[in-house]
């Protein structure tokens, strides 16, 4: 594949991993049975403000990115378009689905979300352009301080999950099924949507090898 079909396809999944990230996690939030630990703090943070959850969302995302200055972390394209992006999609998601009506229908919209979300994040992470926010906060750290990742992945969902759950986010099984799933769901997806390197291509941004990522961070 030539470098500029190769650009092309990763610029193709970036916003279109993005977008259906968002989707994702509307469709998650609108079934009600508990969402990710971050959607919980979002979800939490629109109570309290009144502000709607996409725009929390954004919010959130660009204050995680202002913790990277004292941790020297440098945000890619990827980065800074997962901020601006994800926000808007999941709002709009918000916007058009209804919330279903019984169990059965709610448990089928959560599983269908998070089937989306793991081919989204293999599409967004495969597009190699930079880590989202909050997993360069965690990548950031572990470079930082040499904490091991699953400590400071696990310490940082922690108290992200307490905090969005006091503040009266939707904490369910559905949060249960995400932290168990969602890492072996990417595990699948990303390796079948990553964008393979083009061995005649020059480009510093095709050369970077892959960031250290875990499954359904952004």
């Amino acid at each position: 594949m030539s470098p500029r079909l190769v650009m092309t396809r990763r610029i193709g999944q970036l916003l279109g991993g993005l977008f259906l990230y968002g989707f994702a996690i509307a469709m998650m939030v609108r079934a009600q049975i508990g969402v990710s630990p971050w959607d919980v703090l979002s979800q939490g943070v629109s109570r309290l403000t009144g502000i709607q959850f996409g725009w929390v969302t954004s919010i959130l995302g660009l204050v995680v990115l202002v913790l990277w200055i004292p941790i020297r972390q440098r945000p890619g394209i990827g980065t800074l378009l997962n901020v601006l992006m994800i926000g808007p999609s999941a709002q709009f998601g918000l916007s058009i689905l209804p919330s279903p009506d019984g169990l059965p229908a709610r448990i089928l919209l959560f599983t269908g979300g998070l089937a989306l979300l793991a081919v989204a994040t293999g599409l967004y992470i495969g597009a190699q352009f930079g880590p989202g926010p909050r997993d360069g906060l965690m990548t950031g750290i572990h470079r930082r301080w040499g904490w091991r990742i699953w400590i400071v992945r696990t310490s940082i969902e922690i108290v992200v999950l307490g905090v969005g759950w006091l503040l009266g986010g939707n904490v369910g099984i559905g949060t249960l099924a995400f932290a168990l799933l969602i890492g072996p769901m990417v595990n699948v997806t990303l390796p079948l949507l990553r964008v393979p390197e083009s061995p005649v291509s020059v480009s510093p941004e095709t050369a970077k090898p892959h960031p250290l990522e875990t499954g359904g961070q952004r």
